[in-house]
């Protein structure tokens, strides 16, 4: 497939092999990370790594965290990893196909991702591999099963997995998603035009100082206007991740365009956690409301004052409602279900939904 590993076209990895030691001077300790392992899913390699250290302790629960689009691991904020590794979390995270370290697909003849989202085929890959690749981290773990937390695209990702794989979920929480099944303009519905246009007319130079810049500014665009946008921690957190992937639009494209063949959402078994921002700038909270009313069971929160994004102040709200959910009846039957996949981590193939 002539596929490459990222983050860029310099391929120039963002991380080596040694952990990683997160760049926060004012915080109280630094957050460690294990050495980037990789796993595989067919032809594509996937960088992860494990918080290393963590507060969970012996007997900690797996937990697999997801990214959104176009977004590397980094991006998840080291402070709401520390305080789920408190509150008994084994934390995981990893590049998705297309992002970060992990392997890059060729272009395609669709680069823009507002006409992969119209798109009636992906052309690269389907969301069923894209679900599977959140499997193959979880084999390279270790991991029988694992509780699944996924926000933006990574909750639709997640949400899948638990369709597609039901044996390996234990709990899933999706945030700041649409339904996993929705497509072209059952998608829509739920995006504000408005932010998708300010995102699209978006410039920067490739340039590190250009990844900066694109960080502090997709980061603005997707904070809540409900409170100040502290534009120094924005700036030092992009220079910490130093991630070009959110201003790749032919590999949000690509994601972004994988299509989901699978059952629907209603077919979801497991404990189920919806969380939403009041004031999330893209997404609309239908689309939360939407989610957790069709998934049986599912419960839905809606965080006050927050965008789409993951604001320091409801780091311990989000880490809450995810132990509550870990606790709650039905969490701990995973891994005696059968898949609604194909068996392994082969490719699904079928027609449109």
């Amino acid at each position: 497939m002539n596929a490459r590993r990222g983050p860029d076209a310099r391929n120039e990895p963002s991380a080596s092999d040694a952990p990683y030691v997160a760049n926060e001077p004012d915080a109280p300790s630094a957050c460690r990370w294990t050495p980037v392992g990789w796993a595989e899913n067919g032809e594509v390699r996937l960088a992860y790594d494990q918080l290393a250290g963590g507060e969970g302790g012996e007997g900690a629960e797996p937990l697999l965290l997801i990214t959104g689009l176009g977004a590397c691991r980094l991006w998840l904020p080291d402070g709401l990893c520390q305080v789920l590794a408190a509150r008994g979390f084994a934390v995981a995270r990893y590049d998705p196909r297309d992002a970060g370290q992990s392997t890059h697909l060729p272009p395609t003849a669709t680069r823009n991702p507002l006409a992969a989202l119209f798109g009636r085929r992906g052309e690269a890959y389907t969301a069923e591999d894209m679900a599977d690749d959140a499997i193959a981290v979880m084999d390279a773990l270790g991991w029988r099963s694992a509780h699944l937390f996924g926000q933006s695209l990574g909750g639709a990702v997640a949400q899948r997995v638990a369709v597609r794989h039901p044996g390996r979920v234990r709990t899933l929480t999706s945030m700041s998603a649409i339904p996993g099944d929705a497509a072209g303009l059952q998608a829509l519905r739920y995006v504000r035009l408005r932010t998708l246009a300010r995102f699209a007319r978006l410039k920067f130079p490739d340039t590190a100082e250009g990844d900066v810049a694109a960080g502090v500014a997709v980061a603005r665009l997707l904070a809540s206007p409900a409170r100040p946008f502290d534009e120094r921690a924005a700036r030092e957190s992009a220079v910490r991740i130093a991630d070009n992937g959110i201003r790749d639009p032919q590999a949000q494209s690509r994601q972004i365009g994988a299509q989901w063949h699978g059952p629907d959402i209603e077919a979801i078994r497991v404990p189920t956690l919806v969380l939403h921002g009041a004031d999330d700038p893209l997404i609309r909270p239908s689309g939360g409301r939407r989610t957790a009313g069709r998934i049986p069971g599912a419960r839905g929160v809606t965080l006050p004052g927050v965008g789409h994004d993951l604001p320091e102040e409801q780091w311990e709200v989000i880490a809450t409602e995810i132990r509550r959910l870990a606790d709650g009846p039905g969490a701990s039957d995973a891994g005696t279900g059968a898949d609604n996949g194909t068996g392994g981590r082969e490719r699904r193939r079928g027609g449109e939904r």
